[in-house]
């Protein structure tokens, strides 16, 4: 059964945030040590210091309201583009925009090579 890339992308998106937002530590498999995080601005490189960044942050909640996804210049890559809020700590809800590239492993199989977050204030 091959996936399309907007099966893929919801079902990483899925994973993603669900993860994200109640075990962040286990996010560091989806990352490789060519992984690179820009977060607000500040770039991480790595899967143990993306996970850092993440645990460094605290207690989130994500709501993804649109997603657009695009194929790579082969099957092997896919980028992905998010819009939503999250609640960092409990506060009110930000807007925010993250993006993915996604590089693949192998069948079905994705690791993160590249990820932006930025939140979107004033919105």
């Amino acid at each position: 059964l091959i996936m399309s890339a907007q099966e893929i992308a919801q079902a990483f998106v899925q994973h993603y945030y669900t993860t994200r937002d109640t075990n962040p530590t286990a996010l560091a498999s989806l990352y490789q040590d060519g992984s690179t995080l820009t977060f607000e601005g500040t770039m991480v490189q790595g899967g143990a210091a993306i996970s850092q960044k993440f645990q460094s942050i605290g207690p989130v909640k994500h709501q993804h309201k649109s997603m657009d996804v695009q194929p790579g210049p082969n099957s092997s890559y896919l980028v992905i583009f998010i819009t939503g809020s999250v609640q960092i700590g409990g506060d009110n809800p930000l807007h925010y925009c993250h993006f993915f590239q996604l590089v693949s492993t192998g069948p079905g199989a994705f690791y993160v090579h590249n990820e932006v977050f930025r939140l979107n204030y004033g919105l």
